[in-house]
């Protein structure tokens, strides 16, 4: 009856708040960039879903359309994204500093933004280049951050 779906409501809460709890502990602090590179891999998905779904104009698949196998892989690759960050976070704690982190956040930060901008072109939606230079402004800081900015 009713009371197995409460109790089955209460457990998934249950649950939730512990594996919110593991992967906070797991991540460290969790700050702004990673907020905003989960946000951003939501919008890059939700979009890309949108191109293929409803637009048809999809670079990933055949004829354009949405196909759940690319769908699935997509998934797969924001996973993967997520270990490879983690590896970062876990290396800056043996390391107690903050640099291997900041610095991965930020190029994924920066491939998932690309990648929103190339799915709202494919929707013909134009955007301002204020976006594409805050962008180039965020490379630039992450490059001298790196040290790998030409002297």
């Amino acid at each position: 009856g009713g009371n197995d779906m409460e109790r089955l409501k209460a457990g998934i809460v249950a649950l939730s708040a512990v594996l919110g709890g593991w992967l906070g502990t797991l991540f460290g602090r969790w700050d702004s960039a990673m907020t905003t590179l989960i946000i951003f891999m939501t919008i890059d998905y939700l979009t890309g879903l949108i191109v293929a779904g409803i637009f048809h104009r999809s670079t990933k698949t055949g004829g354009g359309a949405l196909e759940s196998k690319v769908g699935w892989k997509g998934l797969c690759k924001k996973g993967v994204t997520l270990l490879v960050v983690l590896v970062a976070v876990r290396l800056d704690m043996m390391l107690n500093m903050r640099f291997a982190t900041d610095a991965v956040i930020a190029g994924f930060i920066i491939n998932e933004a690309i990648s929103i901008l190339e799915n709202a072109g494919l929707m013909g939606v134009k955007y301002p280049s204020a976006i594409r230079r805050a962008l180039e402004l965020l490379n630039r800081k992450g490059e001298e951050e790196r040290g790998e900015k030409d002297e």
